[in-house]
Order: C-alpha cells, then structure tokens, then sequence
C-alpha cells in the first residue's frame, strides 16, 4: 500500500502541485500557435503538415497510453515520489523538445512530455484524498479540475508572448525553467507519513553497502546520460567541425540524424547500463504494480489514440493504420480482461470500475465529447459567419474557456452542502441546454454578442460543474490504496472522450455537409456556407446529446452529501 502524505501545509501542496498541473495542462495547447514554427525547426514545411500530425498525437499518446500505471504506482509508493518523478520526466521532455533539430527528436521529447504532464494530474488528485477526507475533498479538487481546464486560457496566451519576442523553443526552455523550480517546491512541502517510511518502498530498496554504490553509480550514469544527450542534440559547431573531437558526431552511413551517431549511441548504452544497475530495485516495484497489465492496457490505449488522433476528418473516422491498430487495440483489451480475472492484483483493483465508480467514468467520457465540440467548432463558426481572423475566433472561445475553470471552482465549493450527482446533473443538464441551443446557430449568432457569450458561458459553467463532482466519486467509490487509479481511468475516460468524440462527431458533421453540397444544383459561396453551419450545428447536436445522457448517468453518483466523519485529517481544511 502507498505510504500516505502528511504535509505541515497541505494548502501550500495542493497550490504548488496545482501551478505543475497548470503548467502541464498548458502545454497541451501551446502547440497551437507553435506548431508552424516548430515545423520549420525540423525542416518541415507548411505543405507537410501531415507529417506533423506526430508532434500533437505524440503528446496525446504519452498522456493516455500510460496514466493506469502511473495512477497505480501512486497506490504502492509515496505519491510524493510519483509527483517527482512525473514532474522531473515532463522537465527532460521540455528539454529534448526545446534541442530537437529532426522531427522523430521532436517527437520523442513531446511523448516524455505527455508522460510526465499526464501523471501529475491523478497524482494530485490522490493527494487530495490523502490529505483531505472525503467530507471535505470538493474545494480542493474543484482548484485542481480549474486549473487543468485553466491550461487551455495559458496555454495559447503564454504561447504567443514568447513568440512575440523569442521563438518556439523558448517556450519548452520556459517549461523545463518553472518545471525544475516546482520540482523544488514539491520536494520541500511533499513529505510521506512517518519518520522512517516503509511499506513498498522500504522493502524495494535494497540495502547495504553494495545496494549504495550502485545507487550512487546509477546516479553518476544518469548525469553522464544527461551530459552526453545534450552534447549529441546540441552537436556544437566547435566541436562537430574539429578534425578529431568531430568524430563522435558523423552519422553512420547515410544518415544525417545527431542521434545516429557515436556519441548518440554511447548515450543510450550510458541508459541502458542505469537502467541495469536500478534493476533489482524497480523491477519489484512493476511486478507489484501489475506491469504486464499496464503493458497491455498501454497498447490498447495507444492504438485508439493513434487510430483516431491521425485520421482525416473530410474523408475518414479512423487513420490510415486504424484498421490494423484497432484490432490490436481490442486483442490487447480482451488479453488485459482474462488477466485482470486471473491475477491476484491487477493494475486496476476489482471493484473500481462498479458501481459509481462505473458511472463515474461514463460521464468523464461523455464531457470529453461535449468539450471538444465546443473547442473545436466555435471558432469554425466564428470563421464561418464573423470574422477570417484566428485570433479573433479564438477570443469568441475564451468566453467558454474562462468559464470552465470558474465552473470547475464553483462545482467544489457546491459540494459542501450537495451531493455529488445533483452537482454534476445540474451543471451537465445546463451543457446539454446551451449546446441544444447552439446547435440552432446561424450566420448572426455570434454577432449577437450577449446572447452568444451567455449560452457559452452556460455550457462552460455547466462542463466546469461536473469536475470535481465525477473526481469525488471516483475516489469515495475506491478504496484508500486505489485512489491513483481511479483519479488516471477518470482523466483516461475523458481524453478519450476527446479523442474519438472529435473523430466521430467532424466525421458524421462532414457527411452531412458533403450530402447538402451534393444536392446543390449550383452551389455559391452562400451556399457553401450554409452547408458548413449545418456541419457544425450537427457536432453541437451530438455534443448535446452527449451532455444530456451524461446528466442522467451522473444522478447515480449520489445525490446526498456526504456524512461528516470526525477523523484525523479533518482539520486539515477548514471550511
């Protein structure tokens, strides 16, 4: 079982490891308006942007595809030590982005992203249920669901005023800055219970004097690794022209990768030497963590997101490999089930998944579809019907983006006095009200600003109400040593949600229009449009449908507070 928390201030935690989820959360929109620069950084054009489509579903792929067992080693270590660990992996992640100069870099760097900035955000949550009883968990957990849909306002913003005075790799060199001095903060204020630890973590370690040096021979590796990394992703000029020191940094054969060079493969035997020596100490620690099933969970995952994430809405639902990874997807999905009946401890604890736990994960699921639809198709419809300029259509989306996070607040603070299923209904059934009548826009709507920026305040409000409220009733309905992965499956179901709801309602969206277009007899511009409003009246339709069954299921995540219990932990949080 994980070594639960105590911090002389919680309130100090929860704001520090909030700022890392922010920071995160951000860069998962940063790409935006970097994208085109990064591109050219690794000598791609504009007309390549297929090519480019790893740069965002690399992302995609390492915040999914590993969240289940990140959610589960917070269960059976300190989650202070996952917090770190996944703050320290986005930091080399940023840094790799920042010196990638070829795409498959770039693309790496920004899957040890996803890694790392995927796992502070169940990491934190599991936090929160340490550190507060479950009474008392709907103020800090609406910060957390606030400042993770906050990242979606930083994000673009923080993104352009680098650009404005510096390029694209100032801003991941800005990630790994603030990620190392969270890192600090998190170090000082996060602090397992007890003096001397124990459970898992005292018992992986191995002890004595040769368990040291290794330790400390692993440590000096890992510093070389660094050192040997960076000096094959920079190749400084003074080094690659000098007639020997040059040596290292000649491709092998043809190539013309930095990486595929011999100082980029002493690097990697530099790794894999670590990775040896700590062996004996993680391996246990992945056995226990049920590392087979994560495996297999991993795949699955990372064949929906690549199936969906890669595909061209005009002419399919799943990419150009979805028909061969989606068959992989399911064979790994039925391998993990028999596994998850046959093994003592699977990754995900029998009993998770029932009951509101169950019901807990539809509806996270189904908010991903309702978000996307506005995300994505608000600013089509300001391009559309209101204005060519992206930014402009951009500032028509902050009105739902601000409204969000003030939601995800307000839906905690609510759950002081309500039960979590008449939170999460009301915001939800609100959602469902204001797309229904999104979906009724025409060419005027936006321009009629109070009218338009009320509904998307409404449906932001609603969205940001149903946060805390699906968190606090994953975590109620797990028991104390599942909090991790229930808090991952939650944020899983959601991104999922996202994924596949965007692939499957711009998909249905565009039959629609190329249907009315086929009918024109002679199509004109206003024509054109007219069929595109239909298109995205058609995904706001299905993000209402979304929203509307998802108010339903949430009614079962109770709808009665609940009761005070006197404990401990209970004056950790004064309301």
């Amino acid at each position: 079982m994980a070594t639960r928390l105590r911090s002389p201030s919680p309130r100090t935690l929860l704001a520090v490891a909030s700022l890392a989820v922010l920071l995160a959360a951000a860069d998962t929109y940063v790409v935006v308006l970097a994208l085109p620069d990064m591109m050219a950084g690794v000598g791609l054009g504009i007309e390549a942007i297929q090519r480019a489509t790893p740069i965002i579903s690399g992302f995609l792929l390492g915040y999914i595809a590993v969240l289940p067992l990140i959610g589960r080693l917070a269960d059976v270590l300190d989650r202070s030590r996952i917090l770190l660990a996944c703050m320290a992996i986005f930091v080399v992640g940023s840094a790799v982005t920042a010196l990638a100069v070829e795409l498959p870099v770039l693309v790496a760097g920004r899957v040890v992203q996803g890694l790392g900035g995927g796992g502070l955000v169940p990491a934190t949550l599991a936090i929160v249920a340490d550190l507060w009883p479950r009474e008392r968990r709907g103020t800090p957990l609406g910060v957390v669901g606030a400042v993770q849909e906050l990242g979606a306002v930083v994000g673009p913003v923080l993104g352009a005023a680098i650009l404005a005075v510096s390029g694209w790799r100032a801003i991941f060199w800005a990630n790994a800055g603030l990620g190392l001095v969270l890192y600090a903060a998190l170090r000082l204020l996060a602090r397992p219970a007890g003096a001397s630890g124990g459970g898992v973590d005292a018992a992986s370690t191995p002890s004595g004097v040769g368990a040291i040096t290794r330790r400390w021979v692993a440590r000096g590796l890992l510093a070389l690794a660094a050192v040997l990394g960076a000096l094959t992703l920079v190749a400084p000029d003074r080094l690659v022209t000098d007639v020997t020191l040059g040596l290292p940094f000649v491709p092998f054969g043809d190539s013309t990768s930095r990486v595929l060079t011999p100082i980029g493969v002493l690097t990697g035997l530099v790794l894999l030497a670590v990775v040896v020596l700590t062996a004996r100490r993680w391996w246990p620690i992945i056995v226990l963590a049920d590392g087979l099933g994560a495996l297999l969970i991993a795949v699955a995952l990372g064949c929906l997101v690549l199936s969906f994430s890669t595909s061209d809405p005009q002419r399919e639902v799943v990419g150009p490999l979805g028909y061969a990874l989606l068959p992989v997807g399911a064979a790994a999905l039925v391998l993990y089930l028999w596994r998850h009946r046959v093994t003592a401890a699977p990754l995900v604890p029998r009993g998770v998944l029932r009951g509101r736990g169950s019901a807990a994960f539809v509806v996270s699921l189904l908010v991903g579809v309702a978000l996307v639809a506005v995300i994505v198709d608000v600013p089509l419809l300001a391009r559309l019907t209101l204005t060519s300029s992206q930014e402009t259509a951009a500032f028509i989306l902050l009105r739902f983006l601000v409204a969000v996070p003030v939601g995800a607040l307000l839906g905690g603070v609510l759950l002081r006095r309500l039960g979590e299923g008449v939170v999460a209904a009301i915001g939800l059934a609100a959602t469902a009200v204001g797309l229904a009548v999104m979906s009724t826009w025409g060419g005027g709507s936006l321009a009629a600003t109070v009218p338009a920026t009320t509904t998307l305040a409404v449906v932001g409000l609603g969205l940001g109400l149903a946060l805390a409220p699906v968190n606090a009733a994953a975590l109620g309905a797990a028991s104390e040593d599942a909090h991790g992965v229930a808090s991952a499956l939650v944020v899983v179901a959601r991104m999922i949600g996202m994924v596949v709801g965007l692939a499957v309602l711009t998909a249905v969206g565009l039959h629609r229009y190329f249907g009315t277009v086929a009918a024109l007899s002679a199509p004109d511009p206003a024509a054109l449009v007219d069929a595109a409003l239909i298109q995205v009246r058609t995904v706001f339709a299905g993000g209402a449908i979304a929203g509307a069954i998802a108010a339903v299921v949430a009614l079962t995540l109770g709808l009665r507070r609940p009761a005070y219990a006197d404990v401990a932990r209970g004056d950790l949080w004064r309301t």
